[in-house]
C-alpha cells in the first residue's frame, strides 16, 4: 500500500475578513483521533484589530502567539477581576485560559499576529458569549 493511499487530505475553510483570518487546524470529528479530541485553530489580526472578546461557559482554551505582537485582556465574569498582559511570539510560551474568563488580543503593533489555540470542546455557538467590558 503506497503512502498517498494511506494519508489524507482534509479541506479546511479559510475564514478572512477586515481584521484577517481564522483558520480551524483539527475540528474534533476527524478518523483516527483520540477517544476525545477538541479543536485546533489559528488565526491572525492584522494591525489594530482585535480577536476574541467573549468568553465560555464550558470550553476551556489554550493559546500560543505564534507571530507578532499583542495585548491579552481578560476579565474573570464571576469575580470582575482584570488582567491585561502583552504577549511577544519572542518569548514562547501557551497560555491556559479557563471557562467564565472573558479575554481578547489586541493588536496594537504595525504587523499581523498569528495565534494557535486549543479548545477542550467541539464549537457549539451558544458556548461562545460576546463581551465587551474589558
Amino acid at each position: 500500500m503506497s503512502i498517498l493511499s494511506k494519508i489524507k487530505f482534509i479541506e479546511r475553510k479559510k475564514i478572512e475578513d477586515s481584521r484577517g483570518w481564522f483558520l480551524k487546524v483539527i475540528n474534533g470529528l476527524e478518523e483516527n483521533l483520540p477517544g476525545y479530541t477538541g479543536e485546533v485553530y489559528l488565526t491572525n489580526a492584522t494591525s489594530g484589530e482585535a480577536k476574541g472578546g467573549h468568553y465560555h461557559e464550558k470550553a476551556n482554551e489554550w493559546f500560543t502567539l505564534v507571530t507578532g505582537e499583542c495585548e491579552l485582556k481578560m476579565v474573570d465574569i464571576i469575580t470582575n477581576e482584570k488582567l491585561c498582559i502583552n504577549l511577544s511570539s519572542s518569548k514562547a510560551e501557551t497560555i491556559y485560559i479557563p471557562n467564565h474568563i472573558a479575554h481578547i488580543f489586541v493588536n496594537n503593533s504595525l504587523n499581523d499576529f498569528i495565534l494557535l489555540a486549543y479548545s477542550d470542546q467541539l464549537y457549539l455557538p451558544e458556548d461562545t458569549i460576546l463581551f465587551s467590558n474589558f
